[in-house]
């Protein structure tokens, strides 16, 4: 299997979860995280999901599946470990078009879901399609020690340099050099090390007055 990557904006977009236990949760929590319209069906369910109903975060049916549940769906996660009713949200899915992963069987829906590294704006997708989901978490974990939470800073900077420059109405492309300069000089481990003074120190050097590192970290609030 080859699959097709893709990074899908679902802010807003009506998702539903089948299952309420550990894994079901987490789906839950990261559908949120990217802005999600919610829903989970399951008989029972964990007290996360309790509380995040009660507050109003999700949608909360307690009950079992029925394959109406998915008609205004845009994006379906099975997290159940009941093997009849995954190959039943499965074909529901497929009948009506929709998106549908089933957790832990790759081959049975229609899009895998990757380990996931999250720096702030910084997404990094791992996977081995469904070959081994072991050798994805480690690799994630190394990862994880090489991108730390600087990156998240580094890219709002990054961010708010590329929106002041193109604010000049410039070409992009008249900012590339700036850009391969600026990367190819050590602000990442500025970054990490709080060296602020160094970090306006380069900026200055190249994009003159008007780069200071305070005010670039408020521009793009």
């Amino acid at each position: 299997m080859k699959y097709y990557p893709v990074n899908l904006d679902i802010e807003n977009l009506k998702c539903l979860v089948v299952g309420g236990g550990a894994v079901g949760t987490r789906k839950v929590m990261t559908l949120l995280d990217c802005g999600a319209s919610v829903t989970v069906v399951s008989p029972v369910v964990s007290t996360k999901l309790i509380e995040l109903a009660d507050s109003g975060a999700i949608g909360l049916m307690l009950r079992p599946y029925q394959s109406a549940d998915l008609i205004e769906m845009f994006l379906i996660i099975s997290a159940t470990n009941n093997e009849k009713l995954n190959c039943k949200i499965s074909a529901d899915a497929r009948k009506l078009g929709k998106l549908c992963n089933i957790a832990d069987r790759p081959d049975a829906g229609n899009f895998i879901l990757p380990s996931i590294i999250r720096r702030g704006d910084l997404l990094i997708a791992i996977s081995t399609s469904g070959k081994s989901p072991a050798f994805a978490k480690k690799l994630r974990k190394d990862l994880e020690k090489q991108f730390g939470e600087e990156y998240t800073e580094f890219l709002q900077l990054m961010g708010s340099i590329r929106k002041k420059l193109l604010n000049k109405k410039h070409a992009p492309e008249i900012h590339k050099h700036l850009f391969e300069k600026l990367l190819s000089s050590d602000l990442i481990h500025m970054i990490r090390n709080h060296q602020k003074e160094k970090i306006n120190s380069l900026l200055f050097e190249i994009f003159g007055q008007g780069y200071e590192y305070d005010l670039l970290m408020r521009y793009n609030i």
